[in-house]
């Protein structure tokens, strides 16, 4: 397939470019500047920003074959529905895909229940909090002929990048290796290149209107997680606890809440109904002897 890549030149979006030339796709990137990026495997380029969706105006063009929408959310739900709209209306009445990206986070704390699914009702916390109604969005793309689907990933580490490397970098900076919120907060968790297959399974044979967990493991005790992440920052001093009030000064309000948030949840159904296979190593043991080594 050609497949137009929102946010190609990002953390997922170059693991997602990887594997979907690695299974034999044409990957045409839509960036905001027209400079040309060398050593990137792409089949073709495009200028346009989703903070501007007229710029998108044109950019699904007919032999455009499926849309990953990586790029993150502008902070407006407005604007966002737009680049929806944009993306969408060409491919509507081909059942072609349109894969988007939400997350977790729009789940909020799941509580006492272990590994909930995608049927569980949302609760985002404020940094997420329009992100339901996007879902919402996309998924009614179905009744229009669009193979629409959405894409949930967990936290997601490897290639020594995401929100893991900031643990780093913070142990580094400190002294002392930290994680927020309570003593117990937990994370779900996915490897950024298991996640990238998750979206060329849901590319390629996901059905229309259905949300997926992009879930490695299920529930990571985030004092290990600050543990792992004092140990390739080498420092070997007993991890702290701090505060979402305290994190806030740092992070923003906002930021620190989501880190905050224990969440125990399930990516089961990919498993079972896409066959998806996650098989990098978990999070503790990609900071204690991997990527996050040399980072």
């Amino acid at each position: 397939m050609k497949v137009l890549l929102t946010g190609a030149t990002g953390y997922i979006g170059s693991a997602v470019t990887d594997h979907l030339v690695a299974a034999g796709h044409q990957v045409v990137a839509l960036t905001r500047s027209a400079e040309p990026e060398s050593g990137r495997p792409w089949h073709a380029q495009l200028v346009g920003d989703t903070a501007d969706p007229a710029s998108l105006a044109g950019a699904v063009t007919p032999d455009i074959e499926a849309v990953i929408h990586l790029a993150p959310p502008s902070g407006d739900a407005d604007v966002d529905s737009a680049v929806i709209e944009a993306l969408a209306t060409p491919l509507r009445g081909t059942g072609r895909p349109l894969v988007y990206t939400s997350g977790v986070w729009v789940l909020g704390a799941t509580g006492d229940a272990q590994e909930v699914g995608e049927e569980a009702p949302t609760n985002p916390v404020g940094l997420v909090g329009y992100r339901p109604q996007i879902e919402q969005r996309v998924l009614a793309e179905a009744a229009e002929g669009v193979r629409a689907v959405v894409v949930r990933p967990a936290i997601v580490y490897g290639r020594g990048g995401g929100i893991p490397a900031l643990l780093v970098d913070r142990a580094r900076k400190e002294g002392v290796p930290e994680y927020y919120g309570e003593e117990g907060v937990r994370w779900p968790t996915v490897h950024v290149d298991d996640l990238a297959e998750l979206f060329v399974a849901a590319a390629e044979r996901a059905e229309a209107g259905t949300l997926w967990h992009g879930v490695g493991e299920s529930a990571v005790a985030v004092r290990d997680v600050a543990q792992a992440a004092g140990r390739a920052a080498g420092v070997d001093a007993a991890p702290r606890v701090l505060s979402v009030e305290q994190a806030a000064e740092f992070f923003g309000a906002l930021f620190a809440d989501a880190l905050a948030l224990d969440q125990s949840v399930s990516g089961a159904a990919a498993r079972t109904a896409l066959d998806w296979k996650p098989s990098r190593p978990g999070m503790v043991a990609e900071l204690t002897s991997g990527s996050y080594r040399s980072a």
